[in-house]
């Protein structure tokens, strides 16, 4: 099943993130032909970037190889909920599917929060598919907040 294999990529690049000691979210985007053509977890400590959101940063190594702004025939999948700054971006660039597994009632800009791609003013609406393999993805950020916790207490 595609979606389960894709979904295993992007929270190994979420488990990645998490080791590097980033928030683990992890996205991969993939070509027509079912094949990943660019993998990332969030660097945004690593880079000092806060738009170093895995789906930002995976945008860019696609759209780099594509040698387009635009991948209107690649999809997303993406461990969290993406953020209005990621949504925004996706729809820029003309993501075709969004396939993502923990919902963000925080901070979610696709469902929650800003619900970017509700508003007429997008200038693209994916396809937006969501709960694949949301108990993995959210037991990777609740133990990862919880081990910060730990190591931070009030």
């Amino acid at each position: 099943m595609m979606f389960r294999t894709h979904m295993t990529q992007a929270l190994a690049e979420a488990r990645a993130a998490a080791d590097r000691g980033e928030v683990p979210v992890g996205a991969v985007i993939v070509a027509p032909d079912g094949q990943i053509v660019s993998a990332a977890g969030n660097r945004t400590r690593e880079l000092n970037d806060p738009t170093a959101h895995a789906e930002i940063l995976a945008l860019r190594t696609a759209c780099a190889a594509a040698g387009s702004e635009r991948l209107p025939d690649h999809d997303l999948y993406v461990t969290l909920e993406p953020c209005a700054m990621c949504a925004a971006a996706l729809a820029a660039a003309r993501i075709r599917r969004i396939y993502y597994g923990a919902a963000d009632p925080k901070s979610g800009g696709v469902a929650h929060g800003a619900r970017v791609f509700s508003h007429k003013q997008a200038h693209h609406i994916p396809e937006v598919y969501d709960g694949i393999a949301d108990e993995e993805a959210a037991a990777l950020l609740k133990a990862f907040f919880a081990a910060r916790r730990q190591d931070f207490p009030d």
